[in-house]
C-alpha cells in the first residue's frame, strides 16, 4: 500500500547515450567518406587557371613532376627515357588516351616542355595540364 506523503517522481528519458550513438555514427559517416575520393596523382602545387575545366575521358594516365623534378606516372616512379614505351604499353587500341601532367608550379620551364614534347611524339595520346581553379 502506498503512503499519501510519497511525492510521485516523474518518468525521465535520458538522452545522453543517445547523443553519443549519433556522434557516434556521423564521426563513421565523416571517417568514410574520406576513403571515397579517388586519387591518382602525388600531392603537389599546381598552378592556378580561371579557365580550368575537369577532364571526363574514361582512360587517363597521370603524369606527376614533384618539386624536386622526379616523375611519377599513376604514383609509379619513372624516367624520362622510358617515359614514351610506357605510355604505349598502357595504351588500348581504338579508345583516345588521355595524359595528364601534374607538373608542381615551382619546377623548370624546361623540364615541363621536355616532357610535353615527348608526349607529343606518341600517337593517339592527347596531352592536357592539371591546374586548380583560380578563385576571382
Amino acid at each position: 500500500m502506498r503512503l499519501q506523503d510519497e511525492p510521485d517522481i516523474p518518468a525521465q528519458i535520458n538522452i545522453v547515450p543517445m547523443i553519443d550513438v549519433i556522434f557516434a555514427i556521423l564521426t563513421f559517416f565523416i571517417m568514410s567518406s574520406l576513403f571515397l575520393t579517388k586519387s591518382e596523382s602525388l600531392p603537389v602545387n599546381l598552378p592556378k587557371a580561371s579557365t580550368a575545366v575537369q577532364n571526363t575521358t574514361s582512360l587517363q594516365l597521370t603524369l606527376t613532376v614533384d618539386k624536386a623534378g622526379k616523375m611519377f606516372l599513376n604514383k609509379q616512379p619513372i624516367q624520362l627515357e622510358s617515359l614514351e614505351a610506357e605510355i604505349k604499353k598502357r595504351s588500348q587500341e581504338n579508345q583516345q588516351l588521355v595524359v595528364v601532367l601534374n607538373a608542381d608550379e615551382s619546377i623548370n620551364h624546361g623540364q615541363v616542355v621536355g616532357i610535353m614534347d615527348v608526349l607529343r611524339t606518341i600517337p593517339g595520346v592527347k596531352l592536357g595540364i592539371a591546374t586548380e581553379r583560380k578563385d576571382n
